[in-house]
C-alpha cells in the first residue's frame, strides 16, 4: 500500500480531529495536570487498537502497536498548556481562566491522534512496532525525562528512531527541517541576593539589595556582548526581579530569574560560569553579608537532529509535499525536551517544524519587514494556528516520517 493509500481515509477523519482539537483548546491543562486531556487521548488510542499505558511520568500516555518484525518508531506529541490568558477571539477560546494552549500542543495532540489512527488502519503497508507517546510537562522541561525515569521504555521497549514536530508561526502547509542543531538549550536560574535591610532614610546603615540587583542586571548584559564570540550565539535575559515591599523600606534581599539560550555545549558552560562569577563578584563588591544563592529552575537540552535520519525524513517530505512546500528551518532559540527520549534510548532523533498561520499573511509580513510586529509567536496570548490545512499537514508529516522507517526503506 502506498503513502497515498495510507492517507486516503484522512478526509473522513478530519471532522473528528477538528472536533478533538477544538475540545482540547477549550479545555487546556497545565503541566502535569493534564488528566482530562490524557484520558481522552488514551481512550482514542484504545479504540484504534493500541495497547495503552497511562500515568507514565504522572500524566503521560503511551500506545504500542506491534506489527511483525522491523524497526521500532516512536512518535511524540506534547500535551500541556501555559498560564496565559487567551486573547485570540476564537469561538472556541479557552474556558479556563488564565490557562491557554498558547504553544500549539493541542494541535500536536490532534496530529498524533490522527496519525496513530491512519497507521493502525493501514497495517498491511508497514512492518515493525509503533510507539505513540503523549508527553506531559514539556513547558517545564521535565516531562520527557519523567516519563523515561518512570519506566516508559520498560513498558513499551526502546525505539530505533524518535520523531517529533512543532507548529510554528510559518505558512500553513509548509514543512521545515534542519540537520544538526535545530533548537537551543535553555537554562533557567533563580538568584537570591542578600542585603541588610533598614529604613529608607538611612541607607548608610544598610546593604541595599535593590542597588545590588541593578548592578547584576546591568553587568549580565556584557556576557554575550563581551565574552561570547561574534561567530557564536547566546541569549541572556533577566525576566523577573523582585525586591522590597514599601517605598521607605530597604529590603533584606532581592530575587532574580534569569533565562539563558545557547546552541553549543561549550558556549553554554561559558555563559553559566560567567553568570555565576558576576553574581558572586557583585555581591562581594556590594558588601553582601551572605553568599548569593543560585538555583536551577529548569534545564532543556539542545535539540539536535541526527544528520542521516534528518536526510531520510527530509527526502520523504520533499517527495510527498513537493519542494515548494518545504524549506530549511532556521535555528530556533526556543527549546524542547523531546531529545531526552532519543538520548535515553540510544536512538536516532528527528524534530521538524510545521507552519500554522495563513500563508499570505506570513509572507506579506516578512516582505514588509514586520514579521515580529504583526505575527504572534508561540506563547503569545494571540497565537492560534489556522485549522486548515494545518491539521492535515501535521498528520501527514507524522505518517510520512513513520513510513520512511516502517516500510523498510530507511
Amino acid at each position: 500500500m502506498s503513502i497515498a493509500a495510507t492517507l486516503a481515509p484522512l478526509d473522513g477523519l478530519l471532522p473528528a480531529l477538528e472536533e478533538l482539537y477544538v475540545d482540547l483548546h477549550r479545555h487546556p491543562e497545565l503541566s502535569f495536570a493534564e488528566h482530562r486531556t490524557a484520558g481522552e487521548l488514551a481512550r482514542r488510542l484504545r479504540e484504534s487498537g493500541y495497547e495503552v499505558h497511562t500515568g507514565i511520568g504522572k500524566t503521560g500516555v503511551a500506545g504500542v502497536l506491534h506489527n511483525g518484525s522491523g524497526p521500532v518508531v516512536l512518535l511524540r506529541a506534547d500535551i500541556d498548556a501555559l498560564p496565559v490568558e487567551e486573547h485570540t477571539g476564537l469561538e472556541y477560546a479557552s474556558e479556563e481562566h488564565g490557562v491557554m494552549h498558547a504553544c500549539g500542543h493541542d494541535m500536536h495532540a490532534a496530529w498524533l491522534t490522527g496519525a496513530a489512527e491512519l497507521l493502525a488502519r493501514a497495517k498491511q503497508s508497514w512492518q515493525g512496532t509503533l510507539l505513540v507517546v503523549f508527553q506531559p510537562g514539556e513547558e517545564q522541561g521535565s516531562g520527557a525525562e519523567r516519563m523515561v525515569q518512570d519506566g516508559l521504555f520498560d513498558l513499551v521497549g526502546k525505539p530505533n528512531v524518535c520523531l517529533g514536530q512543532h507548529v510554528v508561526p510559518g505558512p500553513a502547509g509548509w514543512v521545515l527541517t534542519r540537520p544538526g542543531v535545530i533548537m537551543a538549550a535553555t537554562d533557567a536560574l533563580k538568584v537570591v541576593l542578600h542585603g541588610r535591610g533598614g529604613h529608607g532614610s538611612r541607607p548608610e546603615t544598610t546593604v541595599d539589595p535593590a542597588v545590588l540587583a541593578a548592578s547584576v542586571v546591568m553587568r549580565l548584559q556584557t556576557v554575550v556582548s563581551r565574552e561570547i564570540s561574534a561567530t557564536d550565539s547566546a541569549v541572556v535575559t533577566v525576566g523577573s526581579m523582585h525586591v522590597g515591599t514599601a517605598h521607605n523600606v530597604i529590603a533584606d534581599h532581592a530575587e532574580l530569574e534569569i533565562n539563558i539560550r545557547t546552541f553549543d555545549d561549550v558556549v553554554r558552560r561559558k555563559v553559566l560560569a560567567a553568570i555565576e562569577r558576576i553574581v558572586r563578584g557583585e555581591a562581594v563588591v556590594a558588601g553582601s553579608p551572605e553568599e548569593p544563592e543560585i538555583t536551577t529552575i529548569a534545564s532543556f537540552p539542545v535539540t539536535r537532529n541526527d544528520d542521516g535520519a534528518n536526510a531520510q525524513v527530509t527526502e520523504a517530505f520533499q517527495a510527498h509535499f513537493g519542494p515548494d512546500h518545504w524549506m530549511e528551518a532556521p535555528l530556533v532559540t526556543g527549546s524542547e525536551d523531546f531529545s531526552e527520549f532519543a538520548r535515553a534510548a540510544g536512538a536516532q532523533s528527528v524534530f521538524w517544524l510545521v507552519g500554522g498561520l495563513e500563508p499570505q499573511r506570513v509572507l506579506t509580513a516578512i516582505t514588509e519587514g514586520r514579521f515580529e510586529q504583526d505575527i504572534p509567536s508561540n506563547h503569545s496570548s494571540k497565537f492560534a494556528p489556522i485549522l486548515h490545512p494545518t491539521l492535515r499537514t501535521g498528520v501527514e508529516t507524522l505518517v510520512v516520517g513513520a513510513l520512511r522507517y516502517l516500510d523498510g526503506r530507511a
